[in-house]
């Protein structure tokens, strides 16, 4: 059996609709000069890698706690809460999350063995619990989420307001378009 060098693969190009919609039945180029196409695809491009990088280093952060990617965003939210004195019930975390109460059961047992969250009595409804980050998932996690966060918001920082307007303005329009799909 041959085997298949995957440094020889080709590679394949996946937002450009010159090549993957060259009848224009989704995408409509050809309004577009040349110069203002090429602007638009290094928009998408760029895209694409902040995707990738957002991907791996979700990945890399994951890997790190030993956790999954509904785990992890359970203690983002645990996290936030503490830092805001929120009191977060199971209840909360399964909407924010948007599973059943069982899937957060099952959850919240999991980050409990692996030593992430406490349960406490609620501080003003004894018949409910609160559910609160340990300090070292704390640490580990502004160790490697944290400090992407803080990278981040350096980045915007440097921008003028003008700028962070239109890309403000550019986000809540792709998310748009997300919603629009969903339905």
């Amino acid at each position: 059996m041959r085997k298949i060098d995957p440094s020889s693969s080709p590679t394949v190009v996946m937002h450009d609709p010159r090549l993957n919609d060259p009848q224009q039945e989704l995408v409509r180029t050809g309004d577009l000069a040349p110069a203002e196409l090429e602007s638009v695809l290094e928009v998408l491009e760029a895209m694409r890698r902040w995707r990738e990088a957002e991907r791996e280093n979700s990945e890399a952060s994951q890997r790190y706690m030993r956790l999954g990617a509904s785990d992890m965003r359970a203690l983002r939210m645990l996290i936030a809460a503490g830092n805001q004195a929120l009191p977060i019930t199971p209840s909360a975390m399964a909407g924010h999350l948007g599973i059943s109460t069982a899937s957060t059961t099952k959850l919240l047992d999991r980050l409990e063995r692996g030593g992430h969250i406490v349960r406490r009595a609620h501080p003003e409804d004894r018949r409910s619990l609160v559910i609160e980050v340990t300090e070292e998932t704390r640490h580990a996690a502004r160790a490697t989420v944290g400090r992407e966060h803080a990278r981040r918001f350096d980045v915007v920082a440097e921008l003028s307001n003008e700028q962070r307007r239109t890309v403000a303005d550019f986000f809540d329009a792709m998310a748009a378009t997300a919603e629009r799909d969903a339905v």
